[in-house]
């Protein structure tokens, strides 16, 4: 398969991508600020891709946010479940079920080349699948102590390659990896 999947994800150092129900605000403390951050940016990733493909609950997570993040981008939410969205994301968003092989198959055949994959379970159901080329980790320096997990148990071994690291001086250590086919 020609479509590339790729991660690009912040964590605590301990691991956790939020907090057990999901909050997310540890990652906007204002020690965090700092004039540039090392590293590939966000929008720098954003404008590689041509879909997102996200689970419901990060789904429900965005929907919390004052504003809709990805206007010009097609979002994908995995849900086998009905999922009601606001009439505002009509067009915007598209629900399919089935299992990664088949998701990636089905957007590859529309002609997307590179899905940003988001949400813990969703990252680490496509890990399982052997489709994540790509890993991009900003780890912030907090200890959460406890949250939902950037991976848990992932089945098999992945051996990783270091693309490239950066140091931020907010503290932020960026790491990219590409993730390689088992031997």
């Amino acid at each position: 398969m020609d479509t590339k999947c790729s991660v690009f994800i912040a964590a605590s150092v301990d691991g956790f991508i939020a907090r057990n129900d999901g909050d997310i605000e540890w990652l906007h403390r204002p020690e965090y600020e700092c004039s540039a951050l090392k590293g590939l940016s966000y929008d720098q990733f954003m404008t590689t891709v041509d879909a997102i493909v996200m689970g419901r609950k990060t789904l429900d997570k965005v929907l919390s946010f004052p504003e809709w993040p990805y206007e010009h981008t097609p979002v994908v939410v995995l849900s086998h479940g009905q999922v009601a969205l606001p009439q505002t994301l009509s067009g915007k968003v598209d629900v399919l079920a089935g299992d990664p092989l088949h998701i990636v198959a089905h957007l590859a055949a529309q002609g997307l080349k590179h899905l940003y994959i988001d949400g813990g379970q969703t990252i680490q159901a496509f890990l399982c699948a052997g489709l994540i080329n790509e890993i991009v980790i900003t780890r912030i320096p907090v200890l959460l102590g406890k949250g939902i997990p950037l991976f848990s148990q992932l089945g098999d071994e992945r051996v990783l390659r270091l693309i490239d690291s950066s140091v931020s001086e907010n503290g932020f250590v960026q790491s990219r990896y590409q993730v390689l086919a088992p031997a």
